[in-house]
C-alpha cells in the first residue's frame, strides 16, 4: 500500500476523466455492468509491478533490474551466507505478482503507462443479450455480436468516440482503455 494506486475514475487527468466518466454512463445506462479494476498508478507502484511480472512470467534475472530512486527493494534475495538465492528472489517475485492480482495478466505492465499520468483505466465490461449504447454523438447502436465484454470491436469503435481508445498494442491486455489505446 505503499505506492497505492487508484480506481477512481476521479483520479484521471482531464480530459479523460470527462471522456471516461460519460462513456461509464452510457454503458450502465444501456444495462452493462462497469467494474473498475485501476485508474492512477504511481510510477513506483508501476515500476514493482513491471519487474516483479517480468521475473516470473519471462525469467529475466533479478541481480540485473535496475534500481528506481525512493523505491527500497531487493530483487536478488540472497542466503543466511549472503549467497545469491534464485529461489527465493522468484518466490518474492511470485508474491508480488499475487499481491498485485496479475497472475492471469498476459502482457507485462508497462514502467511508462497512460496509467502513471492518470489518462487510463483498466475495467471489465460485461452484458447479455443486446447493449444498446450511446456514442458520444448520442446515436444508439444496439450491439448484437460476440463478445459481450470489453473486447467487442463494436465497442471499442463507441468508447473511441468519447476520446476512451480499447489497448492497441503487442499483447493482450483486457481491461485497458486510454486516451491513446496505449
Amino acid at each position: 500500500m505503499r505506492f497505492a494506486g487508484s480506481r477512481s475514475v476521479t483520479a484521471c487527468m482531464e480530459p479523460f476523466r470527462a471522456n471516461v466518466t460519460s462513456f461509464i454512463a452510457a454503458l450502465r445506462a444501456a444495462g452493462a455492468s462497469v467494474t473498475v479494476s485501476a485508474t492512477y498508478r504511481p510510477p513506483q507502484r508501476a515500476y514493482l509491478m513491471h519487474w516483479s511480472w517480468m521475473i516470473v512470467n519471462i525469467g529475466i534475472d533479478p541481480r540485473t533490474i535496475p534500481k528506481m530512486a525512493g523505491v527500497n527493494i531487493r530483487w536478488d534475495h540472497v542466503d543466511a551466507a549472503g549467497v545469491y538465492a534464485a529461489a527465493d528472489s522468484l518466490a518474492g517475485a511470485q508474491g508480488m505478482v499475487d499481491g498485485y492480482d496479475m497472475q492471469n495478466l498476459m502482457t507485462a505492465p508497462a514502467l511508462n503507462s497512460r496509467h502513471t499520468v492518470g489518462a487510463a483505466i483498466d475495467m471489465s465490461i460485461s452484458w447479455v443479450d443486446t447493449l444498446p449504447v450511446k456514442d458520444a454523438g448520442g446515436n444508439t447502436e444496439n450491439i448484437t455480436s460476440q463478445p459481450r465484454n470489453g473486447m467487442n470491436v463494436r465497442l471499442a469503435a463507441i468508447g473511441a468516440s468519447y476520446g476512451v481508445i480499447k489497448y492497441n498494442g503487442s499483447g493482450t491486455d483486457r481491461p485497458h482503455w486510454s486516451d491513446t489505446g496505449r
